[in-house]
């Protein structure tokens, strides 16, 4: 069994591409070149070079000494938030936009929920010199003020999203809109592994160079390839999609998904898809989904910007169905109180969405030996004011 995509644009039961007829050919169009083009040795020498000279790549897999002293058993951090722009998110903005200009597209629409997509969309337009245009939902654009800003800097048009929660599914339903208006000139740089396919394993294989990065780190310095767990926050997914590409199939390495409970799984205020969600389809995609009996989306709730979406990746969605990946839901009190316990203990600020990762030492017990490597998919610094709110500083 494969727990990779399969030629149809399916995980399992999951994927597909479930769109509206006008955004046919742009779907069509990078479903049957996206392989081709990103398989070019032109474009990964272009790829590679931006990964490395801008981006900062490879970025650290560090050992936790405190941390892991503290919980009993070998921690390393794939250091995510040591990248240009401060997360994961570049890795596949830098690809989608070497895509979009082999196909002649040159303007760019982005959603955003934490923000840091939507930088490292802006990040990349300004690079390339692209027109850029992100969607963020307005409760969104309150909480995480310093990435705006960054976006703004860098050139980007904010859109705020004022329909449903004002958050991230809202932002996506605006930019698939645009997108609809606009599908000649424009490419839709979608920031996590959802939407129709290609996009949730376009968006895998430009983030599967961490767990690349993670088997040449780990042999150097435990002298084989593969961890015995690798542990990442999903919301949609893609830090944690990266993070697992290359041990998706390796039986061996335990596959650990920390979703955000938000104020209990069972509160109405939570984004725990994984026990919360059922089929149904969001953006394009059969997926789990948080829906009502008549099914209506509900509204996913969590302190962290990045995790509040009500679905999941349909990667993320077939992992959990098959029993392939272990899905741990972690509280909003939970989160905060690891994040703060990161910074004192190895003088790292994770992101909130990070967080929810780091928590899970509580109550899941590892064994001395075991090496643990968890994706520190970004930095703290556009949480500030959530930490500073919530812990009084």
């Amino acid at each position: 069994m494969t727990y990779n995509v399969d030629e149809k644009g399916y995980y399992g039961e999951y994927g597909g591409a479930y769109i509206p007829e006008m955004l046919y050919p742009n779907v069509e169009e990078l479903r049957q070149q996206y392989i081709a083009i990103t398989s070019e040795k032109e474009f990964q020498e272009e790829f590679q070079e931006l990964l490395r000279e801008y981006v900062g790549r490879p970025t650290p897999l560090y050992f936790a000494k405190r941390f892991s002293e503290k919980y009993g058993t070998k921690i390393y951090l794939k250091r995510e938030d040591l990248c240009h722009t401060g997360a994961h998110k570049v890795n596949n903005t830098i690809g989608q936009i070497l895509l979009a200009k082999r196909l002649g597209k040159h303007r760019i629409i982005a959603e955003t929920g934490a923000g840091q997509h939507g930088v490292a969309t802006a990040t990349v337009c300004a690079l390339m010199g692209l027109e850029c245009i992100v969607y963020m939902g307005e409760i969104d654009i309150k909480r995480q003020a310093p990435n705006v800003a960054r976006m703004k800097m860098l050139g980007a048009t904010v859109v705020p999203a004022t329909s449903g929660s004002k958050t991230l599914k809202d932002a996506t339903n605006e930019a698939i809109r645009d997108w609809i208006n606009n599908p000649i000139d424009t490419h839709y740089i979608i920031g996590s592994v959802v939407g129709p396919h290609p996009y949730p394993d376009m968006v895998a294989r430009f983030q599967s160079v961490i767990s690349e990065e993670i088997k040449n780190q780990l042999q150097e310095k435990e002298g084989r390839s593969s961890p015995d767990y690798v542990v990442a926050c999903v919301g949609g997914g893609s830090n944690a999609a990266g993070a697992y590409y290359h041990y998706l199939d390796n039986p061996d390495v335990g596959i650990i998904a920390v979703e955000a409970a938000g104020k209990g799984v069972d509160s109405g205020e939570s984004a725990a898809t994984s026990v919360l969600g059922k089929m149904g389809i969001i953006h394009g995609s059969k997926t789990l989904l948080m829906q009502t009996n008549d099914g209506q989306i509900t509204e996913p709730y969590s302190i962290s910007a990045g995790l509040d979406y009500p679905g999941v990746g349909p990667m993320h969605a077939h992992l959990y169905t098959s029993g392939r990946g272990e899905f741990i839901s972690v509280t909003d009190d939970d989160a905060m109180e690891a994040g703060l316990e990161l910074s004192k203990l190895e003088g790292i600020i994770p992101a909130i969405e990070t967080s929810h990762a780091l928590a899970i030492f509580k109550e899941r017990k590892f064994k001395k030996d075991d090496v643990v490597v968890i994706n520190l998919s970004g930095r703290g610094d556009k949480d500030l004011n959530t930490y500073i709110e919530y812990f009084n500083l």
